[in-house]
């Protein structure tokens, strides 16, 4: 098969190329960095592409799979780094909706990165499936934008798939990096009280579902890509401590992050019950549906 993918590079799509080549498919790549260092960090069976305009018109790709994003955290949220956030976003989003509606040949199906930051944060305890309203803070206006630019394809005719996806674990990126070490130590724990929900989802099932709703052509719209487990920060905290057979009573104090982070702090000290309804209702398995197998197989990594 032939695949469209951006975000590549990314925390996510670099683990999905590599998937996808293991396989044998064949993928052109969107990155703005030169030719040459993203076959180096992914490999020369790879197309890399500087920018969609590149992209032959008369290409077909069976699937286009959209992943570009500047991360959510990486900085504090300035009225700069807002702007940063959405065009990184709905910026290439746009472009890729654009090119399709120009190619001959349409691809057999768009699927477009989004957040469960789209859920908000005002009900903490409500079991949220892809139903739920969008919320009103600043990720939810991030995620439900992104997601209106993708939903454009679906008037050319292509079948399109929107993945809120929640906190992605592997050791080799993301949330679990930034943990392990203070935990490693001893000194890690729950933020805040631990009360907040933790929506997370371990990196092989986020692949997992991405080749699925490649491979499923009944499968259309808005998905979580979440575990079905619903788990308190306090109490992952807890199985991540006892993988690493480390004690985690040491709470990191909301304020602390607040000062830190400023407004999005709330992504670390509020929390949602996202549930991955459509993707269950679907009969997709997960491999690691609760956190102490998913932490025991992704800490395998590492020895």
């Amino acid at each position: 098969m032939q695949y469209l993918i951006t975000g590549g590079t990314g925390f996510i799509g670099r683990r999905l190329v590599h998937r996808l080549l293991n396989e044998g498919h064949q993928v052109v790549v969107l990155s703005r960095r030169p030719a040459k260092e993203v076959r180096l960090q992914l490999s020369t069976r790879v197309k890399p592409v500087s920018s969609l305009s590149a992209v032959n018109p008369s290409s077909y790709f069976d699937a286009v799979i959209n992943l570009a994003g500047e991360g959510i955290l990486d900085k504090r949220w300035s009225q700069a780094r807002k702007k940063i956030l959405l065009d990184s976003r709905i910026g290439v989003t746009s472009e890729l909706v654009d090119l399709i509606e120009r190619m001959e040949k349409k691809p057999g199906c768009f699927i477009s990165a989004s957040a469960i930051g789209y859920y908000g944060f005002s009900r903490p305890t409500e079991e949220l499936d892809e139903s739920a309203p969008v919320g009103s803070d600043f990720a939810a206006t991030l995620c439900d934008r992104w997601e209106q630019v993708a939903r454009r394809v679906e008037a050319l005719g292509v079948r399109t798939c929107i993945v809120r996806i929640g906190v992605v674990l592997h050791p080799g990126g993301g949330a679990l990096q930034k943990m392990l070490p203070v935990f490693r130590l001893g000194l890690g724990g729950p933020i805040g009280n631990g009360q907040q929900i933790m929506s997370w989802i371990h990196m092989d099932d986020m692949l997992n579902a991405l080749v699925y709703l490649v491979n499923h052509p009944e499968m259309k719209g808005v998905f979580n890509a979440v575990a079905p487990e619903i788990l308190t920060n306090k109490a992952f905290a807890r199985e991540l401590g006892r993988a690493l057979r480390r004690p985690a009573i040491l709470s990191t104090p909301e304020i602390v992050l607040a000062l830190m982070l400023g407004e999005s702090a709330q992504l670390l000290t509020r929390g949602q019950a996202v549930i991955p309804g459509r993707l269950q209702e679907a009969g997709f398995t997960f491999a690691y549906p609760n956190a102490k197998k998913a932490l025991a197989s992704l800490l395998a990594y590492l020895r």
